[in-house]
């Protein structure tokens, strides 16, 4: 069921999260910017307005969604940081402190099927509206370090079989006789 995010305006003994946290660090100026409404208004649609538990506020999940992977972090790791977090708690809508778990990690993977691949694409795109300054740079930076590289290792045997074929050549080029003979690898070069 579709549940909004309600904002509580009544005062507590407790200090409110904008009183307390830096106005200038980077996820406060962040949250700033992300056009929450959107995310409202486009994931509404997979919810029943009558039907099932309340779900959790789309905000909520959406900014769990994103900070997870600026941090890098699973599903259990970004629902137990977000419960030490001020930073992450104000990012995710939050006025007041918040000392528990905000959801279960499965209930990010239902999210995620819930809004399916185009509501991962949204995200990313309002990461690209967001810095629209940046998106048109000549200059694309690429981190190439998940793709498969073509590199031999010490341990390997073909590197191994390339050490004897080497010493092979320049022993034959200095005219050395070899004595032994290296799985057939001197009878090879010949």
């Amino acid at each position: 069921m579709y549940k909004k995010q309600i904002p509580t305006p009544q005062t507590s003994m407790f200090s409110s999260l904008l009183d307390i946290i830096d106005q200038h660090h980077p996820l406060v100026m962040l949250s700033e910017k992300i056009r929450w409404q959107r995310f409202e208004e486009l994931f509404s649609k997979h919810y029943s307005p009558r039907m099932g538990k309340p779900a959790k506020p789309i905000r909520l999940m959406v900014s769990l969604l994103i900070l997870k992977q600026l941090r890098n972090l699973s599903d259990e790791n970004i629902v137990e940081h977000w419960s030490e977090n001020l930073y992450f708690q104000y990012f995710s809508g939050q006025q007041f402190f918040m000392p528990k778990v905000p959801c279960s990690s499965t209930e990010l993977v239902e999210f995620r099927k819930r809004i399916g691949t185009e509501g991962i694409e949204e995200i990313f795109k309002e990461s690209i509206y967001i810095n629209d300054k940046d998106a048109n740079d000549d200059i694309l930076t690429v981190d190439t370090t998940v793709q498969g590289k073509n590199i031999t290792y010490p341990t390997d045997s073909k590197l191994h079989q390339r050490i004897i074929k080497k010493c092979v050549g320049i022993a034959r080029a200095e005219n050395i006789e070899l004595r032994h003979n290296e799985k057939g690898i001197v009878a090879e070069q010949q």
